[in-house]
């Protein structure tokens, strides 16, 4: 549905985004064209910009091409100088074959498609904690991509390694091939074995370094969480990570997503027609944000594994006949619904951080380490460690933790 304006109501802007310029084109609200004009993108082309939509006259809305890339910049100028900015979808392949490319008419079809009101969203509020997360998350994800990539290499340099060098790490965990490599001794590459045994030890100790890294972006977007996102943090296996990946999928106003279902449809997770004719069905959609599908996606494997509730719940549809798989689909579009509630209500601090805090202090204090009270519970010391530094919720775990401490 198109947006309603009378004759007298004003200008709809449009606006192309890229590296160096932007391209402004400003309409009537019968979409007859005002005019066009490129700024560069630094803040004095969003000024000389927002002068320009200041002496046109009323402007009602502003739509941006990339308000969370090339259009991020001038996004935060404009709602700072109080224009409504509209975040506008790039025309498919077929439109702009059609109609032709340049940049103002990407900047025309911006406008019209405000007065459209078909291929736009609110923009994401980009001066709040979620886009301090987005930013975190995306250093910390880069980081592990590169962990990745370095333990496949140091594994692939093994195998062809002379076979001395292979025997001394054959068969070893990442931690401990990471950890032996590390403080390894080659002494200088002189030789193939001594050449191979020096570049693994170079990687191990890249890869320690970026391990250490990550962690640390990991204690920041905590801390950020407890703050600004405890009911996030307070969903039943949500780590800190998909915590702040659900955050910034959502952005900084959650309230521009009108419903739980709208939430879910943009983390994918909501089922869409595919009836024709006869045929009445749905089917998976593909779409959506993959960031949030993949935070959904991980709390349902959670709670499959370790919940109760879930687990009696997913026996009952299996037994209903449904695969495996229908009902992994069913919990991420249940949880999307608990993830969107979260997001809109206020944000109340729970007890289980100050909780953890006090469970680690009485152990330190009674010198009793990680591992024993794993060992004791049997479980991870990563999972003490977790709900020492709320990093996830596990409320049995932690009863359980709190009980054996008290009789300890």
């Amino acid at each position: 549905m198109g947006l309603a304006f009378d004759d007298t109501a004003g200008f709809i802007a449009g606006v192309d985004t890229h590296d160096q310029t932007h391209t402004l084109a400003i309409l009537t609200n019968t979409g007859g064209i005002e005019s066009t004009s490129t700024f560069d993108a630094d803040k004095h082309g969003y000024q000389a910009l927002i002068d320009t939509l200041s002496t046109t006259g009323n402007i009602l809305a502003v739509g941006v091409e990339g308000t969370n890339s090339y259009g991020a910049g001038l996004t935060r100028a404009l709602v700072n100088a109080g224009y409504t900015v509209t975040e506008v979808l790039r025309p498919t392949r077929q439109v702009r074959r059609l109609h032709g490319k340049s940049d103002p008419i990407d900047a025309v079809a911006a406008a019209r498609t405000v007065l459209a009101g078909d291929g736009t969203s609110h923009a994401k509020d980009t001066q709040t904690p979620a886009e301090a997360l987005r930013f975190l998350l995306t250093a910390r994800t880069q980081l592990v991509h590169a962990m990745t990539a370095m333990i496949s290499c140091i594994r692939s340099l093994l195998v062809t390694a002379p076979e001395d060098l292979r025997a001394t790490y054959r068969g070893m965990p990442t931690a401990k091939l990471i950890s032996r490599l590390a403080t390894s001794r080659p002494g200088k590459a002189t030789t193939p074995a001594a050449a191979a045994a020096y570049s693994l030890k170079q990687m191990a100790q890249t890869y320690r370094d970026h391990q250490k890294r990550a962690d640390e972006l990991d204690k920041q977007m905590n801390a950020l969480l407890i703050d600004a996102y405890p009911n996030l943090l307070a969903i039943y296996g949500a780590s800190t990570v998909t915590a702040a990946e659900l955050a910034v999928t959502a952005g900084g106003n959650p309230e521009r997503i009108h419903s739980e279902a709208a939430f879910a449809s943009l983390c994918g997770a909501a089922p869409i027609p595919a009836s024709s004719g006869k045929t009445n069905r749905h089917r998976v959609n593909h779409g959506g944000d993959r960031r949030g599908n993949k935070a959904l996606h991980r709390i349902a494997l959670v709670r499959m594994r370790h919940d109760p509730r879930t687990q009696g719940y997913v026996q009952r549809r299996l037994g209903e006949g449904k695969t495996k798989k229908d009902v992994l689909r069913c919990l991420k579009r249940t949880i999307a619904r608990e993830v969107y509630k979260a997001l809109t209500r206020p944000q109340v601090m729970d007890t289980s951080a100050a909780e953890g805090q006090q469970l680690a202090h009485e152990r330190i204090r009674r010198h009793i380490s990680l591992s024993q009270v794993a060992r004791a519970l049997d479980t991870y010391p990563a999972r003490i460690s977790d709900i020492e530094k709320h990093r996830r919720p596990l409320p049995t775990l932690t009863d359980e933790y709190r009980k054996w401490l008290e009789a300890a």
